[in-house]
């Protein structure tokens, strides 16, 4: 019996060990889940902040308005292209989180609460039963011990009655009385034997169904509650990968659309752009002259050769060498930009004017669209009173055809413009220009300033005057100033005095009327300084005088000029 005893309690003990093991590792296999919805749900925010600074480096670098110019370059348009495709590739990531977060993240946590729950209550029927085992072999015991007690307590009443009935001294009546004493034990024992059979044959069913049913059911419940989470582990893996395998075509499409506008760039036709946007017009320098400072300058020469001195000179000048790359070092003029681009190069200047109308011409257009509707309204609502009133419309249809006719007029003035700039003669509604210097100088009046199409506006160092003469001043010559064939050829003319000296600082042609070519170097007479208009009015000798660009000469004026 003890033997017996020890054995099943052995096998309560290993059971109770079994289940705190398992216990242990279903615990450790829940919060591996739990670790890695966790490690999966980092992941998720680092897609997440990845495609958030993805998408804000490429809206950084996009094109603003003032860069939209930049589109008509290939490689431009290429770069923008990439930040395009960037930003779709940054959707991709994106489209990661949002699978992980949907198709893992929830999923393993609604799991790990229905594991938790199954868990609990496979553990809690496992020890209910261990309990119930506990209990039945307690009850066993006490079975057990209560038999044996009866027993001994019978042996001892036999005993007694034994040792009464042999003793002669003894009355019956107490050997009587012992007799029924060691009967009544005796049954007590026989009562106690049968029901300690009676619960062992119990327990010994119960311990066979608790061992062989219940505990295995138990266990089989819990390993397959293990088996479907480590199933449901290899399931997430598996989606883990599956999820970046789904955006790889996409990925691969913009890869390959960065790819292919890449390939798409044309080295030559954006250097022909870069030629075409910036190409002036102005011929190119020449060679640089040789500045001998060892002769004097001189002052005078015969007023017989002047005619044949002039023509000499501009043939030689044309002829002789030019400051060398001129245009890189050109200085900028500072301020607000002239209404007819007339700061601009000639080619740029025709480019510039040209957008400027095509842009008056849009807005005209809408503007005519609006009137159109507005008279396709009107006309409904005459045919229809009840639709609306008639005259309500005209105070737009008034607006909208003011506005029309200062858009034309605007149009007009642009138009003027580029004419003269192509060489052909301005429109009426021209605005007034800036008289000839040959009709100022026979007038004897200085020039006058401050007006957008003053002879700075045809030619200065920085590229933005041309060498074309005005038409609007060639109309204003006078007749027989046109004819003379030369503004200073009037010997009563007055002789304006000299107020300083001025060296040429770039070489000048001078082909417009009034003005006089010079050489970079040459040193010259000033006799009227810029009045605002960027002349400078100079003198070689006694008879050979006209203006200059300012910035194309270095003045230096005496000192009365300068307190005067």
């Amino acid at each position: 019996m003890d033997a017996i005893k020890v054995e099943t309690l052995i096998k309560v003990q290993q059971l109770r060990d079994q289940f705190d093991n398992l216990e242990k590792h279903t615990q450790w296999g829940i919060d591996f889940v739990e670790k890695y919805t966790k490690f999966v749900k980092e992941r998720s925010e680092i897609e997440l902040n990845y495609a958030r600074q993805i998408r804000n480096l490429s809206k950084k670098y996009q094109p603003k308005k003032k860069e939209e110019d930049e589109n008509k370059y290939t490689w431009c348009r290429a770069f923008y292209s990439t930040l395009n495709e960037l930003n779709d590739y940054a959707g991709q990531h994106e489209v990661i989180a949002e699978n992980m977060t949907s198709h893992i993240i929830a999923d393993l946590t609604r799991y790990a609460q229905e594991v938790k729950t199954e868990r609990k209550s496979h553990f809690h029927d496992g020890r209910k039963a261990q309990q119930q085992v506990e209990a039945s072999w307690k009850q066993l015991e006490s079975c057990k011990r209560k038999f044996e007690r009866d027993c001994k307590e019978a042996d001892r009443a036999q005993q007694y009655f034994e040792k009464m009935d042999a003793d002669i001294n003894v009355t019956k009546a107490d050997v009587e009385k012992a007799r029924q004493q060691a009967q009544m034990r005796h049954q007590m024992a026989s009562d106690s034997k049968n029901e300690y059979s009676s619960y062992l044959q119990k327990f010994n069913q119960e311990q066979n169904e608790h061992y062989y049913t219940i505990i295995p059911n138990i266990f089989q419940k819990i390993q397959a509650m293990e088996e479907k989470r480590i199933e449901r582990m290899g399931e997430s893996l598996k989606t883990f990968a599956e999820v970046d395998r789904q955006i790889l075509p996409i990925i691969g499409k913009c890869l390959d659309g960065m790819t292919q506008v890449a390939e798409s760039i044309e080295p030559k036709n954006d250097s022909s752009q870069v030629i075409e946007s910036y190409k002036s017009g102005f011929e190119p320098p020449g060679d640089v002259e040789f500045e001998d400072y060892g002769q004097a300058m001189k002052r005078t020469v015969s007023e017989t050769s002047l005619n044949n001195s002039r023509s000499d000179n501009k043939a030689e000048r044309s002829s002789k060498g030019k400051s060398k790359t001129l245009w890189p070092f050109i200085k900028k003029n500072k301020g607000s930009n002239p209404e007819d681009f007339s700061h601009l190069p000639p080619e740029q200047r025709r480019k510039k004017l040209q957008a400027k109308i095509d842009d008056i011409n849009k807005d005209i257009q809408k503007e005519m669209d609006q009137r159109d509707a507005l008279t396709k309204m009107k006309e409904v609502y005459i045919k229809n009173p009840q639709m609306g009133d008639p005259n309500s419309v005209d105070p737009r249809l008034g607006e909208i055809a003011n506005n029309i006719e200062k858009l034309q007029v605007e149009a007009q003035k642009f138009e003027g413009w580029l004419a003269e700039v192509e060489g052909r003669m301005p429109v009426k509604s021209d605005p007034p220009r800036r008289t000839s210097v040959l009709y100022e100088t026979q007038n004897s009046t200085p020039p006058t300033t401050n007006n957008n199409n003053c002879a700075q506006d045809r030619e200065s160092p920085d590229g933005s005057y041309t060498e074309e003469q005005s038409s609007e001043v060639q109309s204003k010559v006078q007749p027989e100033t046109a004819e003379s064939g030369d503004e200073f050829d009037d010997p009563d003319e007055e002789m304006l005095p000299t107020i300083g000296t001025c060296k040429a600082l770039y070489p000048f042609e001078g082909h417009n009327e009034g003005t006089i070519a010079v050489t970079e170097g040459e040193l010259l007479y000033v006799i009227e300084e810029d009045k605002g208009d960027g002349w400078t009015r100079v003198r070689r000798n006694e008879e050979e005088e006209g203006y200059v660009p300012t910035s194309y000469v270095e003045v230096f004026l005496d000192s009365n000029a300068k307190d005067s």
